[in-house]
């Protein structure tokens, strides 16, 4: 059995925290937008349901730029494979955000359709993320 000296090693703490810094960022940013609504009354008070559907929507849509975001982030932090490091958080928000349909799903806390959006869009989005990063080249 020989070694390829002339190979880098992999760097699996560096693609961890890639991939953590990606989901900060959506994390985050989605947090703090919301805050910052709800502290201007654009969103009902917190743990009131919220039914309308622009008010929905506009939290879809923000929280989509922030998906795309936090998959550039990964990829731009990847040691390596940055469109392998954006999937694997693509799945991971799959994941999460599956688990938040399920949890949610009888708690009346407005459409149906809008967790279900968060958790269907989240891996192609971050990909977008990815492959944003990889095309831009820097």
């Amino acid at each position: 059995m020989t070694v390829d000296v002339a190979s880098p090693p992999r760097r699996i703490g560096r693609s961890i925290l890639a991939v953590l810094a990606g989901f900060a960022t959506v994390v985050v940013l989605s947090t703090a937008t919301d805050a910052v609504l709800h502290a201007l009354k654009v969103y009902p008070a917190n743990g009131e349901p919220m039914y309308d559907p622009g008010l929905n929507a506009l939290a879809l849509a923000y929280r989509c730029v922030f998906t795309v975001l936090g998959g550039y982030v990964c990829a731009r932090l990847a040691p390596s494979l940055p469109l392998r490091h954006a999937f694997i958080l693509g799945v991971i928000g799959l994941a999460a955000g599956t688990l938040g349909v399920v949890a949610t799903w009888n708690m009346d806390l407005g459409p149906r359709w809008y967790p279900i959006a968060l958790a269907v869009t989240g891996l192609p989005l971050t990909w977008l993320g990815g492959f944003l990063r990889v095309r831009s080249g820097k």
